[in-house]
């Protein structure tokens, strides 16, 4: 036979010990027929007698159900006590953690229908909207101010965060234990904006929610919640995470996006190092790409120049343009290559990743010593960049997946100190050039995105330095004393014999 999926229903308790009982004898016992339930009931260190009601509830034999009782003795807060509840689903092996309130908000007898979508698989998590029957919150009792903030905040919410949800401050919430255990709950706040920020990870983890309607109750209940305070926060986290997905802010929590074989993705159809470094590269070239990642460039040129261009990156390579790829960790140095043959290598937003740039560029320099027609091209990010030097006003210097503050970058460079750094490492600069910021890839490829590329470009002209998001240089090795040595060794027997057989 098969095994029954395993239900938690976890029901959030604070001073709600006239109402406890009864929303526990509200959950439908046709439940049993599809799953194995227990209900978990976690008092938060309520001031009234909750918890002794839920302990005696927890005994009545002629309840179906198993039932569980806890008490924090210190008052977790409404997240906090979320937390908790979650934690014992994980850690028990529930397939499912559906919660619901003690104060009888939201009516368990729906239990059964907004179980469905996670028993056949349909979805990651349901929620219980009271916006989805038109007029239902409003018949329902839900006072108007309520009503009227839920809509403003949720409509501001899924216009940062790209989401379509029809509410997000439903406290009716069922979750695979899964879809859970695959973000970090843990990290949110205690407060009541735990239930937007659980909302966000599930949108970073790119994780199926449903909504289904559910009928709206307002009673007696007492409600703990500050909604000015309530609202601010709710902003502010999903601005957060917005200002995360463009790369401006980086907070663990909202660090939960898949896994990807490579994290870098290819700018070539706007200004970037790519579409840079793609204008200056001669057609037929024979082309060294250093940190190819997926070999992007590589099929550019091959298609559109014919080059050949060989790969060298740490992540295994990929595309049909590459000629050769070498898996290499460049933080071992230099890949012993026949540097000889190349007419360009190409370095882009790969220094800053290196734990020994200097050491190196060096190495790179003497290898291409002799091959006196090889160019660099080589970007990294501007850490002057004026959003940085903003964040750095207002305290911020927050690292993140990526953008300027990659939590891979070992080395942060503005104008002057990379410059000086291509200097001292025996080269000469042949071309300088600040890069704006990679708005389409955060916005999307839009009016928007195009609108401020090109005022960004404006503002590169007023002040480099400033308004940079990236460094573009083209550089080219100086000659090393060896060869100057032999060089003029060379010239001055020729020149020795030259004299000598006029003389004679």
């Amino acid at each position: 036979m098969q095994t029954k999926a395993r239900v938690l229903v976890f029901i959030v308790a604070y001073n709600a010990e006239k109402t406890i009982a009864q929303v526990v004898s509200r959950i439908p016992a046709s439940l049993l027929d599809t799953y194995d339930v227990e209900v978990l009931i976690i008092d938060d260190s309520s001031h009234d007698e909750t918890f002794a009601t839920s302990h005696s509830v927890s005994k009545d034999t002629n309840l179906p159900f198993r039932i569980t009782a806890l008490f924090n003795p210190v008052n977790q807060g409404y997240g906090g006590n979320q937390k908790i509840g979650y934690r014992y689903a994980i850690e028990n092996g529930y397939d499912f953690v559906a919660l619901i309130h003690g104060d009888g908000q939201y009516a368990p007898e729906c239990l059964p229908e907004l179980l469905e979508p996670l028993r056949t698989a349909q979805a990651d998590a349901v929620f219980g909207s009271r916006m989805m029957t038109p007029s239902g919150a409003r018949q329902g009792g839900m006072p108007l101010y309520k009503y009227v903030g839920n809509r403003i905040l949720t409509w501001l919410e899924n216009k940062l965060l790209h989401s379509s949800l029809s509410e997000f401050h439903s406290g009716y919430r069922l979750y695979a234990t899964r879809a859970l255990a695959a973000v970090p709950f843990e990290r949110n706040s205690n407060a009541f904006h735990f239930d937007t920020e659980i909302i966000i990870q599930l949108l970073v983890a790119k994780k199926t929610i449903k909504e289904l309607p559910i009928p709206t109750y307002y009673g007696d209940e007492i409600c703990y919640v500050n909604g000015m305070r309530y609202a601010v926060d709710v902003v502010i986290s999903a601005l957060k995470a917005r200002l995360q997905h463009a790369g401006l802010f980086y907070d663990r929590k909202f660090d939960c996006a898949p896994g990807e074989d490579s994290p870098y993705q290819p700018k070539l159809t706007y200004a970037s190092p790519h579409s840079l470094a793609f204008n200056r590269v001669k057609p037929g070239a024979r082309v060294l790409d250093i940190g190819c990642a997926g070999g992007y460039m590589a099929e550019w040129l091959a298609n559109d120049k014919h080059c050949k261009v060989d790969g060298v990156d740490a992540w295994p390579g990929s595309g049909d343009g590459l000629n050769a790829f070498y898996l290499h960790d460049l933080n071992s140095g230099l890949p012993q290559l026949n540097y000889e043959q190349y007419d360009c290598v190409l370095m882009l937003d790969v220094i800053e990743h290196l734990t020994k740039p200097e050491a190196f560029l060096d190495d790179l320099r003497r290898a291409l010593a002799t091959n006196t027609g090889a160019e660099i091209i080589i970007s990294t990010a501007n850490i002057g960049f004026f959003v940085t030097r903003f964040m750095l006003l207002i305290g911020q210097f927050n690292y993140g997946r990526r953008g300027i503050l990659d939590l891979t970058h070992t080395r942060l460079y503005t104008f002057r100190s990379f410059e000086r750094t291509m200097e001292q490492s025996g080269f000469d600069i042949l071309e300088r050039k600040g890069v704006p910021g990679p708005y389409p890839l955060a916005l999307g490829d839009n009016f928007l995105s195009r609108t401020l590329l090109a005022l960004n470009q404006f503002l590169i002209r007023i002040s480099r330095g400033l308004f940079s998001y990236q460094i573009f240089l083209r550089i080219k090795p100086q000659a090393s004393l060896e060869l100057l040595l032999r060089t003029a060794q060379e010239h001055t027997k020729k020149r020795v014999e030259a004299i000598e057989t006029v003389q004679t």
